[in-house]
């Protein structure tokens, strides 16, 4: 029996970039007229009325589906502003009230194409590729469940180390039918796909040995393969090193002008904003659009508004950490820590790590030369899959040649040999404190936030840790230290008479009232209750939160070596420089509004206890008023910044408990810093290491030292990447 055609009725068309076009396809693809979104309904009966706030009340947006001059958007937030939250408003996500303010007026035309009928799916056809946490993190059959961290090391394969190529055609399953075995024509869409984001080299690879920026390629990759109507990428540049993100952005602008798909961003307020995003969003405190509109007229709200600068007494002498730009004498250094000597990382015929050759003490040597001493504080460089992780995988042991090749830590081999007994993993893991993108995703995520830190004294994540009661009361003067940063449910503390008669004052837009707050001391207390850290799982915590809470785990113990591969990625600009200036100082410095700027902060801020710390004039003056944190791309203003850094007031410390206050790196302690973005480096690290492209064999690795902190080295980022 034949299938009844249907008739469609014809439709005027008009001429939109040289091609025809329905009068249908001028609908919105996305209408959303004064509608307020909510995680349940609003009348539901729940024990936490807080998590079931209004989501952007009377929220306004409309995403054309074709028009002759297109809007590129882009949605800028902290990480806790709702970024993620607002891409799945758009994707049909979350109660709408009215239920009529949403709707999707194109996905029902003719337009949209009636042979894939999940187009007409707002899940389907707007597609959402998030590159953290839970919602979108990893590549799914990347992995099965009980894979291991050390897996993507191994040079052999299981069945279910599934290739780039069979996760771009969807073959992941365990347990294929006869006609997902068969093999798949690759046509030219395909093709042009992984050449434009150039994985042709990488199409036999294992999901599990890509690279960071290899990953978020493939991610694109398949969801371009899938032809959705709307791409939203969710912080697509974080943990890109520089030379992948000025090849990638051009080519989301040459999908973007095609309209083939339409592409959303979301970026931090201290991402590169793009030059063809036309439009952004901004996202204020408590999940509120800011402003949405052309970016042009959004200039003047991404810098501090009304602010006026009054002379500054000094010149910026200072890091944000509170460190002088440029080192008096050189920092001590003791016994080797890490020792490695012609070491070369092959998988068969493919060289991952050490494919150059040093000259040492005037020979030529194959292979990685390097050695790390107490006290030193060492950066790590390299395009995206040059072996930067493969390099701390040696380290850590998680690596299986670690074995074998001539690798000495602590003074001592892997394996023991005669006379000379070997260092085993579990010494390794007690003497060395490690945060990673790799680590974070393999952490157990049902844990509670005190088991997560609790585990650094253990074995292994889920083994039993050896606590006593100056571990416990380590661990609650990091969590009293950094409560409004972890806690979901924290509550600023109320406003004191001198921040009510501010009131007036207007604050920056990327300030949040509640969250990441550098300065905020005064929820401090002996006896508040930290029962929330016992109740809040690791899971239920913002992709921020967690990668603070794991390191903070790989800092609890004071381990000989700290080992931080992007630790910071992920983290908005307030929360990075408050954890880099715990790294430094410990509790014994904060954050507080740089008094030099009139403008209200919105935060508490004690003059008594600033008068107690200025007792000491001259030397501890200056350091008062020194260089502190950069909060978005506009934290400077005529080179002043918004925070300034300052001893702790002793009411604070003596809050945190007697004999509670904590330390920053010593100088026994060595430390190992991954990152591409130059602010996430810490201001200590003085020695650098540019691991050369995996493309350019034979390209020796460059080494470095600065004179100072990385922010006060003139060209110091350009020299870094060559």
């Amino acid at each position: 029996m034949r299938r009844p055609v249907r008739l469609i009725p014809s439709i005027k068309t008009q001429q939109v970039f040289g091609r025809s076009l329905s009068t249908e396809s001028s609908k919105p693809i996305i209408s959303i007229k004064d509608a307020v979104f909510y995680r349940q309904h609003p009348e539901t009966v729940s024990p936490d009325a807080q998590s079931n706030s209004p989501l952007f009340p009377n929220l306004t947006f409309e995403l054309p589906s074709s028009a002759p001059n297109p809007k590129h958007w882009a949605v800028i937030g902290p990480s806790s502003a709702g970024k993620t939250t607002f891409f799945e408003i758009l994707r049909g996500q979350h109660l709408c009230l009215p239920p009529t303010a949403r709707s999707f007026p194109y996905l029902s035309t003719p337009d949209i194409g009636r042979e894939a009928i999940r187009s007409c799916v707002p899940s389907q056809a707007i597609r959402y590729v998030g590159f953290a946490g839970k919602t979108g993190g990893g590549l799914r059959g990347g992995s099965t469940a009980g894979a291991y961290l050390s897996a993507r090391y191994e040079s052999r394969r299981e069945a279910t180390d599934f290739s780039v190529l069979d996760y771009l055609t969807g073959k992941v399953e365990l347990n294929p039918t006869d006609t997902e075995m068969q093999p798949v024509s690759l046509g030219d869409a395909f093709l042009k796909v992984i050449r434009d984001l150039k994985l042709e080299s990488l199409v036999d690879m294992p999901l599990g040995n890509l690279s960071n920026g290899q990953t978020r390629r493939a991610k694109i990759a398949k969801a371009l393969l899938d032809k959705p109507e709307v791409l939203l990428l969710d912080e697509p540049f974080m943990g890109l090193d520089p030379p992948t993100v000025t090849t990638l952005s051009p080519l989301l602008h040459n999908l973007a002008e095609a309209q083939a798909p339409r592409i959303m961003l979301s970026l931090r307020p201290q991402d590169p904003l793009p030059d063809w995003v036309t439009h952004v969003v901004l996202l204020g405190p408590e999940l509120h659009v800011g402003y949405q509109g052309p970016k042009e007229k959004a200039s003047g709200r991404t810098e501090l508004p009304d602010a006026k600068v009054r002379p500054f007494p000094t010149q910026l002498s200072y890091s944000r950490e509170g460190l002088r730009l440029r080192d008096r004498v050189r920092a001590p250094t003791g016994e080797p820590i890490v020792e490695m000597h012609d070491v070369v990382v092959r998988y068969g015929d493919r060289t991952v790590l050490g494919n150059w050759h040093q000259t040492i003490n005037g020979e030529t040597r194959p292979g990685l030369h390097w050695t790390v001493r107490r006290g030193e504080r060492w950066g790590i460089f390299g395009p995206n899959g040059s072996g930067k992780t493969t390099l701390l995988s040696l380290i850590s042991s998680d690596h299986p040649q670690s074995y074998s090749l001539p690798i000495r830590l602590f003074s001592r081999p892997r394996l023991p040999s005669p006379g000379e007994p070997g260092i085993s993993i579990f010494d390794l893991q007690s003497r060395i404190g490690h945060s990673s993108p790799e680590l974070h995703a393999f952490f157990p995520k049902h844990l509670s936030l005190r088991r997560v830190l609790e585990s650094a004294f253990a074995d292994t994540f889920l083994a039993a840790p050896q606590l006593t009661y100056a571990r416990d009361t380590l661990i609650d003067t990091h969590l009293k230290w950094f409560e409004p940063d972890l806690n979901p449910h924290y509550q600023s503390p109320p406003k004191t008479r001198s921040t009510r008669k501010n009131k007036s004052r207007k604050r920056p837009l990327y300030l949040p009232r509640h969250g990441p707050q550098p300065f905020n001391l005064a929820s401090i207390s002996s006896t508040s209750s930290l029962d929330w850290a016992d109740r809040t799982p690791f899971s239920a915590l913002p992709f921020a939160a967690q990668r603070l809470t794991l390191l903070l785990r790989a800092l609890l113990k004071k381990p000989d070596l700290v080992v931080l591969d992007e630790a910071f990625s992920g983290m908005d600009a307030m929360l990075r420089d408050k954890a880099l200036l715990f790294l430094q100082w410990g509790t014994s410095r904060h954050f507080v509004p740089n008094p030099y700027l009139n403008v209200d902060m919105d935060a508490h801020h004690d003059d008594e206890n600033d008068a107690a710390d200025d007792t000491e004039k001259g030397k501890k003056k200056k350091e008062a008023i020194s260089v502190a944190a950069v909060v978005g791309t506009a934290g400077r203003v005529q080179h002043h910044r918004l925070y300034v850094v300052r001893p702790t007031p002793r009411a604070v410390l003596e809050a945190l408990g007697k004999d509670a206050e904590i330390t920053g790196l010593e100088e026994r302690q060595a430390l190992i810093v991954v990152s591409h973005v130059e602010d996430e480096v810490p201001g200590c690290v003085r020695d650098w290491m540019c691991l050369p492209a995996a493309e350019e064999a034979g390209k020796a690795v460059r080494m470095g030292r600065f004179k100072g902190p990385l922010e006060g080295q003139e060209k110091g980022w350009e020299r870094i990447w060559g």
